[in-house]
Parts: structure tokens; C-alpha cells; sequence
């Protein structure tokens, strides 16, 4: 069963100056990967992300991922027009319905990752990592250290 409901929190575990930008600004770096650019969060408030998902000394929580979800799509098809995104859940092990860019083997499945990824409807356009900004997340998320406990 695949889960296309956004999960009520999402996690973004990263180096705080990059993340106090994310809340600040809403400035997220989209990266390219298997034809896509992506941007990753966690499902999961979990410290050995912190080791895991390195380099990180801080994690980026997001209270509200249906409004961040709205946010991030609308930026990016304003900067990218000829470019479709989805987002959703990773399958770990299996092969997602979503394809390839949401597939990873069974050994990553602790990152409990939800997905966003946005593919060129051109062929050939180049696969460059953007910097896209959505405005302050200040109102719904908040920025924590590993050693901070969820309320």
C-alpha cells in the first residue's frame, strides 16, 4: 500500500546555516538525481538521522506539509514552467509505483523519506541544481538541535 497523503510533519536534517535560510527565506537547494531534481525530508523525528544524514548539526521540523507542499510546487513552476513535480513516499526495497526516483534499497529505509521531484517535459533539458524560494516557513516550522525532544 502506498501512502500519498503528505504526513502531517516533515524533517530536514542539515547544517543550521542552511537551514535557518530554509525557515527564514524558504530557500531550498533542488538537486539532480535519476532524471529528476529532488528535495528529501524525513517522516521521522530520529538523533541517528543526524549521523546518517550527514552533514548535519541541526534538523528543520515542518508542522504544516501541506502548505509547505502548495509553497514548494508553486516556486518551482513558477522558476521551472516546462517541469511537472510530484511528491510522495519512498518504498524502500520494492519498486515504487511513483518509478525509479522513488525507489531506494531496503538498508536506507530508517530515513523514512517523502520525496519531492520535478522532471523536465522536454527532452534533453539540462539537469542543473536549483535554488528555489518559497518565503518564510517561520509560521509552521522551527529549527531543533539533536539533543531537543518533540512536545
Amino acid at each position: 500500500m502506498h501512502d500519498y497523503q503528505r504526513p502531517p510533519t516533515l524533517h530536514r536534517y542539515a547544517l543550521r546555516t542552511e537551514l535557518e535560510n530554509s525557515l527564514r527565506l524558504g530557500q531550498f537547494r533542488l538537486e539532480p538525481s535519476g532524471g529528476f531534481l529532488n528535495l528529501s525530508f524525513s517522516t521521522a523525528w530520529d538523533k541517528a538521522l543526524f549521523d546518517i544524514i550527514t552533514p548535519s548539526d541541526a534538523c528543520l521540523v515542518i508542522h504544516n506539509s501541506e502548505e509547505f507542499g502548495e509553497r514548494l510546487h508553486r516556486a518551482v513552476q513558477r522558476m521551472l514552467p516546462n517541469w511537472a513535480g510530484i511528491d510522495g513516499a519512498i518504498e524502500y526495497g520494492s519498486r515504487s509505483p511513483l518509478g525509479a526516483a522513488f525507489t531506494k534499497s531496503a538498508g536506507q529505509a530508517r530515513e523514512k523519506e517523502w520525496q519531492f521531484a520535478w522532471r523536465s517535459m522536454s527532452p534533453g533539458a539540462s539537469l542543473n541544481p536549483i535554488v528555489v524560494k518559497i518565503g518564510s516557513i517561520e509560521s509552521f516550522a522551527e529549527l531543533r538541535d539533536r539533543d531537543s525532544h518533540l512536545a
